[in-house]
């Protein structure tokens, strides 16, 4: 048996890669651990002696996008140090990553080395598909792999109904696993288990959702405080407040975060792409290999929405969402913003020459 299959931190995610990663460090004396809860420059690590608590204030960069997060894989110092602290943080292999509402174009990342996004949807309200490609954008883009967890399917007890309602999430989730599942009952609860098993999972979705009682669930103990969403409009309360890394009891661990009101994009265009890869694949049969997908002859998509083939509620979202990746990005990158004044000049020069000729002033 290697060492690393006997470390005591496996049940955490610790394999051979991370100890190679780490073996800088073993000879400085410092410790792996890995964060499983951040509190205001203070963070739980748990270690091969145990959980302790440490100081990030050595890892606390101008980057917003490298401060400690829950799923951190770090090096602390040994068990006995006063004070006790986080030197560095092994490199991440995935990040959830949101945009903040900072005018500062800042993303936040909201867990570290994820090999499962879980995006939990409330059938106790009408579904949102938009806002569930939203979230599987940035799924895709953190390098996990992302899984719908219909919650509460139990106040849907029409089969036939709850079979329409995973078809809906199935068309805006391609390649994706939707699983209704009801906690309160178990239903759905061993095939969720199964698809997370041994690995790290993180559980995201608005408040009201219902990811605590599902956490709860998946670690078989009430281990996250639960509370009734409301009536009027199925949200809920932050039960929440933080970040936790759970063991499962199956193997592997389980991140529970707060939900989440808003989900902004922060340059997720490889996401977007594979959310929507059947407009993707369309397009590369459109006349122009620029196409917009909005007005231009040739457009295999607009075609593909006028034969019904393409839902024309995917292309707008998809729209939506490839301008706003467009803005986050031109924020941070120069050479973006000039294509993209350059392309609005271009726009703007054909559509005053076009009302020129509908003018009939040009011959």
């Amino acid at each position: 048996m290697s060492s690393a299959a006997a470390h005591p931190l496996v049940p955490y995610g610790w394999d051979a890669g991370w100890e190679a990663e780490f073996a800088p460090y073993a000879g400085r004396g410092l410790v792996p651990g890995r964060v499983v809860r951040v509190d205001r420059g203070l963070c739980d690590v748990v270690t091969p002696a145990g959980t302790v608590r440490a100081d990030t204030e050595f890892v606390v960069p101008r980057d917003p996008m490298k401060v400690v997060c829950t799923g951190d894989w770090a090096a602390v110092d040994p068990d006995g140090s006063d004070p006790l602290y986080v030197r560095t943080l092994l490199p991440r292999r995935t990040a959830f990553v949101r945009s903040t509402s900072s005018k500062r174009s800042e993303g936040q990342i909201l867990a570290a080395n994820v090999d499962h996004v879980i995006v939990a949807v409330s059938l106790a309200v009408e579904l949102d598909l938009a806002r569930v490609e939203r979230f599987l954008a940035l799924a895709w883009e953190s390098g996990a792999q992302p899984v719908v967890v219909l919650s509460k399917a139990d106040l849907v007890p029409d089969p036939v109904t709850l079979a329409h309602l995973v078809q809906d999430v199935g068309t805006a989730a391609p390649g994706v696993p939707v699983l209704p599942v009801s906690a309160l009952h178990g239903d759905g609860l061993d095939v969720l288990a199964a698809v997370v098993s041994g690995s790290t999972a993180v559980l995201l979705g608005q408040s009201g959702a219902g990811k605590s009682t599902l956490a709860n669930s998946l670690v078989g103990a009430d281990v996250m405080d639960v509370r009734a969403a409301r009536d009027v409009d199925g949200k809920g309360r932050h039960t929440t407040t933080t970040r936790n890394l759970l063991v499962l009891p199956g193997g592997g661990v389980l991140i529970d975060t707060p939900g989440l009101r808003g989900v902004g994009l922060w340059d997720a265009g490889h996401g977007v792409g594979q959310v929507f890869s059947e407009i993707e694949e369309l397009a590369a049969d459109c006349r122009f290999h620029d196409c917009a997908h909005e007005s231009e002859p040739g457009c295999a998509v607009l075609a593909a929405v006028d034969t019904g083939e393409l839902p024309e509620r995917r292309l707008e979202s998809y729209r939506k969402l490839l301008r706003e990746n467009q803005r986050i990005v031109a924020k941070t990158d120069a050479r973006l913003r000039a294509e993209i004044r350059k392309e609005w000049k271009r726009r703007g020069a054909e559509g005053r020459a076009a009302m020129e000729v509908k003018r009939g002033r040009v011959r």
